[in-house]
């Protein structure tokens, strides 16, 4: 993993103590949150290796939940984002995994978050709620990267602007997606796809150095074989 800067080793403005237990861990909460597309109304967070042994000292648990309710690191909120979170009806589970972590870094947690479930429709009937399963790891300095989302294995920063389709692994999608972003003059910094299977489900993510535009938005989704779309932006953010 590379810095981007040096601020990047000293770490962000941000609520303490530790810029890798908790600037890090909000970071890896609000990527979680944006991958879902809106605030959870359920998460479980699942701790390992370093995190595991000090979330409660370092604040871990209350800088992930901060994340999920979208605050920054520096917001002061954070210290109460448990209780925050149980006003706004979010039910928090903290558990400390078994096992090694399920990524290559002691600083590690897990994060399943689950949308709202929909209104019942009039025959009763009612769609299971959108849910996003994400590994992060969070490498110091606030820093952090994602090793998986939704059982593909990936790798991205959050540094950068992040376009993440789902989508078919058809031939050709890759290619039509890339022509959209130079069309539209969005340059690709990096491009990471994971697959189950070949022909299966497969998960592509770009990070650009440039907002994807809303124009570009409708012409992703349009793309044959794109099941779901997010856009990940650090830099967004509504505080609630």
């Amino acid at each position: 993993m590379r810095f981007k800067d040096v601020f990047s080793i000293i770490g962000p403005a941000m609520v303490g103590p530790s810029s890798s237990h908790t600037a890090g861990a909000v970071r890896l909460g609000r990527v979680a949150r944006q991958l879902l597309g809106c605030r959870p109304d359920r998460a479980e967070v699942t701790f390992y290796g370093s995190f595991a042994q000090t979330y409660l000292g370092h604040g871990t648990d209350l800088a992930i939940v901060g994340g999920l309710l979208d605050y920054d690191t520096d917001d002061l909120r954070i210290a109460h984002s448990l209780s925050h979170a149980k006003a706004a009806g979010i039910r928090v589970e903290l558990r400390q995994g078994a096992g090694p972590a399920p990524a290559a870094h002691p600083n590690t947690a897990r994060i399943r978050c689950f949308a709202p479930s929909p209104s019942p429709s009039p025959d009763g009937s009612q769609t299971a709620a959108a849910m996003i399963d994400m590994t992060g790891m969070s490498v110091g300095g606030g820093t952090i990267e994602i090793a998986r989302v939704d059982g593909f294995p990936v790798r991205f920063s959050a540094v950068y602007f992040t376009l993440v389709l789902w989508h078919s692994d058809r031939q050709g999608l890759i290619a039509d997606a890339a022509g959209l972003l130079h069309r539209h003059n969005v340059n690709i910094c990096s491009m990471e796809t994971g697959r189950k299977e070949r022909g299966g489900d497969a998960l592509t993510v770009f990070e650009t150095d440039a907002p994807v535009p809303d124009s570009l938005l409708l012409g992703m989704r349009a793309l044959a074989g794109v099941r779901n779309m997010r856009v990940v932006n650090l830099a967004d953010k509504t505080g609630e």
